[in-house]
């Protein structure tokens, strides 16, 4: 996303946040806002121009506001209305980045209702452990990845799969994710759970270890990262025991390998070498 559209997508962002902070019922507001937000994306994924007219850097921004107006008032919720306002309003340097900050925004509304119920973490592990249940099942992956399916079926498909084992919330995520995927659907899943992570100030620490961790040893590991990095920490965990011993750890593009398979695997290398 270009600077002109990163700006614009903070300051409906804060927009956003503050309509929330000021609700009666933040929980019930922030579903409806968000379930709105992804339906109005469907709306402008299947009209070409609407989606371009809603972005049009040459036009006042009373004219795009204008627009929004009259093709979603009445349609949605006067607190949705709102936010789509706030976004017709702001300069985006492509209508598709408009689009890709309409379902920023849309996340970032559902994610704030899960923070409210005090569910925001466990939104988290909850997709982070859909994203390895997605790179284990290669078959569900396929058929969630094909084009030529229509994204109802897709999302029939990951709901009969979730069904009663994540929260609602989870599977509003999920099911827009799957319905208009960005890459795959398990670095999707992925991505989503970063973003929970960071709604509140927490880096995510990829975790590959020979055993699972415990509750204790998950803890410590965090702290130790806190204390390296300067943030707190959100550890997604998973198991590879081919590891044979220790762990893997993966923050951003840093890569640390203190298993037991690597240290062997640097002292036969060393071996060659010498």
């Amino acid at each position: 996303m270009r600077a002109a559209s990163r700006e614009a997508l903070a300051q409906v962002a804060e927009h956003l946040d503050g309509m929330l902070r000021n609700a009666d019922n933040v929980v019930a507001l922030a579903a409806q806002t968000g379930t709105e937000i992804f339906d109005t994306v469907e709306a402008l994924d299947a009209d070409r121009a609407l989606r371009i007219a809603v972005a049009e850097s040459s036009w006042q921004p009373t004219q795009r506001v204008g627009v929004m107006e009259q093709i979603f008032g009445g349609k949605v919720a006067d607190s949705t209305l709102e936010v789509l306002r706030a976004a017709a309003e702001r300069y985006w340097s492509t209508p598709r980045e408009m689009r890709t900050g309409l379902v920023a925004l849309g996340r970032r509304a559902l994610l704030r209702g899960a923070e409210a119920q005090g569910q925001l973490w466990q939104v988290e592990e909850e997709l982070f452990q859909l994203s390895r249940v997605l790179d284990r099942e290669g078959e569900l992956t396929q058929l969630l990845s094909d084009r030529t399916e229509t994204a109802e079926r897709k999302r029939g498909l990951l709901a009969s799969v979730l069904y009663g084992k994540v929260t609602p919330i989870t599977e509003t995520l999920a099911q827009q994710v799957i319905g208009r995927p960005e890459h795959n659907p398990a670095g999707d899943m992925k991505s989503l759970a970063a973003e929970a992570a960071a709604l509140s100030g927490r880096q995510v620490a990829h975790v590959v270890s020979a055993g699972e961790l415990n509750e204790g040893q998950r803890t410590a590991v965090a702290e130790k990262l806190g204390r390296i990095y300067g943030q707190e920490m959100s550890i997604h965990a998973e198991v590879d025991p081919s590891l044979l011993g220790g762990m893997i750890i993966r923050v951003g593009d840093e890569l640390i390998d203190g298993s037991t398979r690597g240290k062997l695997t640097r002292l036969r290398d060393n071996l060659v070498t010498n």
